[in-house]
């Protein structure tokens, strides 16, 4: 693929553009993470926060967040302060007119330069400079590949995603970059210049300052100037506003004309999914794509800082409305242009941060594998597979609140905390309540009688006291293992609270559970001798109670507890029943 040398390397951005997360209005909803392509949104916590030096500024995250909580905010201040001099240029990109409609673009730059800018221009020479350069590209052979290289949200994600793609990048300035070394050819290198539009990292190093339209607004304000006020006529002659060779964007309109979108040399691609595709047709593939044209959206119209998509139609028509004919001559100075330079260079950056592999693997081991053994890779969390995700929270890009599988897992876990006591593994009472209403509803259907032991352990409180609570937890864990071997798995025991146990005998009258209870007895005994505690310290009191459908049922679960007090009160360690 050839490409012409060119002395000028890519700089990092010059002024203090970002996006930021107000934290007062943040609840972490994630809705943000979800969106961004470039895992720029890092949580911690209930903490989110934007990572600006990842931050490639699509602006997807402001229409995402339902919650208002995402500002961009550009160098107001540098630009208040440039404007108060007197020297500043501004360029004030075409988008202006949709945003501030129903204002026109005359009062908006009538407001501009009663503000203190000494000259407002349109974007035009820049996009006609850059699309210059792109039609001696278009005239050379060879070069298989072209990925246009004018928008700088598509330039920084090949930069941080797709590094071997950055080699197909057209060595191409942006526009607004163009034409602020065009302008300080002009007026001086060290005028300054100020950005106002919605891509505002397009400038890079040579803007001095890059603001948002609303920043533009702010600005007009505090120098006391009022949009409507101005006059509905240029006051001063206006700087050139046509264009002879591009289009918006700096496009040559003669390749747009000559080339169809379905073009094999042309190719129109729209969003920025699109890249993993592309990367893998000219690395792997090794297919020659010929020039691709390739934004993150429809244009800037369609820039999420301009309004909501559905208005975007209704913003070309402003914008449409107000472009002026097209020039029939250049409008680009070639005393001026000669000293220009138009071309880029796009360094291969090195590797970037990437996670340990240990935490990647423990974000995987938390998410767990889809019952078919292989990862869930379900998307739902806005990566593609499970790993990207596992990677991305790793570096704290993203949480696993944000993963539908591992938070139906902690559910699932939950439920089973819920059923289970922690301590002795028997259903907790919530279980037993459920099970109690269920057996009773069963036994009006089929008339079958269950059964219902009550157990209490003697003396519990003189074994915390005398031994410690680490002994009588273990009596407690002792005893609930003494109740496995003794019923059946459709039978149920629960720990009702303390040192209180409940068992629940299916299709069990009070005969056969006297047998049950009998032995329960005789195993708790037997297990305290065999703990080694004094004789007749941890013995089981159980009261018990039959339940019979019928009109005047009582409640089968008061009746054993009322019989285990008189267990209790008749001597310990012994069984009473609910018909006594």
């Amino acid at each position: 693929m050839l490409r012409r040398p060119v002395e000028q390397s890519r700089a990092p951005p010059g002024c203090d553009v970002d996006f930021r997360i107000e934290p007062e209005l943040c609840v972490a909803c994630l809705a943000c993470v979800r969106v961004c392509p470039a895992d720029a949104v890092a949580v911690d916590g209930q903490q989110v926060h934007i990572v600006d030096e990842a931050c490639t500024r699509c602006g997807l995250c402001l229409p995402a967040c339902p919650h208002d909580a995402i500002v961009a905010h550009g160098d107001l201040g540098r630009a208040l302060e440039l404007a108060k001099g007197g020297r500043a240029t501004l360029i004030l990109s075409v988008e202006s007119a949709a945003y501030f409609y129903p204002d026109t673009p005359e009062q908006v730059v009538n407001a501009c330069y009663a503000a203190g800018f000494h000259t407002v221009h349109r974007g035009v020479l820049g996009d006609e400079l850059v699309a210059q350069e792109y039609l001696q590209l278009w005239s050379e052979d060879g070069w298989g590949t072209m990925i246009r290289s004018t928008c700088p949200v598509v330039v920084e994600t090949i930069e941080h995603e797709y590094p071997e793609l950055i080699p197909y990048l057209a060595p191409v300035a942006t526009p607004v970059a163009a034409e602020a070394r065009y302008l300080k050819r002009m007026y001086g290198a060290r005028t300054p210049v100020v950005y106002a539009g919605v891509c505002l990292t397009e400038g890079g190093p040579d803007v001095d300052a890059a603001v948002t339209f609303e920043d533009l607004r702010q600005l007009l304000q505090r120098r006391g100037v009022g949009i409507p006020e101005q006059p509905l006529h240029f006051d001063r002659l206006p700087e050139e506003r046509r264009r002879h060779l591009s289009t918006a964007g700096g496009l040559p309109l003669e390749v747009l004309m000559e080339e169809t979108h379905a073009s094999r040399r042309f190719r129109k691609v729209r969003g920025m999914g699109q890249l993993e595709a592309i990367a893998r047709a000219v690395a792997v593939d090794h297919i020659d794509l010929g020039f691709v044209d390739i934004l993150p959206c429809e244009g800037c119209l369609d820039h999420p800082l301009l309004g909501p998509r559905d208005q975007l139609f209704w913003r070309r028509e402003i914008v449409g409305a107000t472009e002026p004919a097209r020039s029939r001559l250049p409008v680009i100075d070639p005393d001026v242009a000669e000293g220009v330079q138009v071309a880029e260079a796009f360094p291969i950056p090195r590797n970037g941060l990437r996670p340990a592999e240990e935490a990647v693997e423990a974000v995987l081991g938390e998410i767990g594998l889809a019952p078919n053994g292989k990862p869930w890779d379900c998307g739902a969390c806005g990566y593609p597979t499970c790993r990207l995700f596992a990677e991305a929270a790793a570096l704290g890009r993203t949480t696993l609140r944000s993963c539908p599988p591992y938070l139906d897992k902690q559910a699932q876990q939950a439920k089973l905390q819920a059923a289970v006591d922690s301590l002795t593994g028997l259903a907790t009472f919530r279980v037993l309540r459920d099970r109690l209403a269920s057996e009773v509803a069963r036994s009006a259907r089929t008339g079958d009688p269950f059964a219902v032991l009550f157990v209490d352990l003697d003396n519990f409180k003189q074994v915390n006291d005398s031994f410690g609570h680490e002994a009588g937890n273990e009596v407690l864990r002792s005893t609930a293992h003494e109740f496995g071997p003794l019923i059946r798995s459709t039978d149920l025991a629960a720990r009702y609270g303390g040192d209180e146990f409940v068992v629940v005998l299916i299709r069990t009258g009070t005969d056969g559970a006297r047998g049950v209870a009998e032995k329960v007895r005789a195993q708790v005994e037997a297990m305290g001798r065999r703990l080694g505690y004094p004789e007749a310290l941890v013995t089981a009191s159980i009261g018990l109670a039959e339940h019979r459908p019928g009109p005047e049922t009582q409640d089968v679960l008061v009746a054993a507890d009322r019989a285990l007090y008189r267990a209790k009160a008749a001597g310990r360690n012994q069984i009473a029943t609910g018909d006594e």
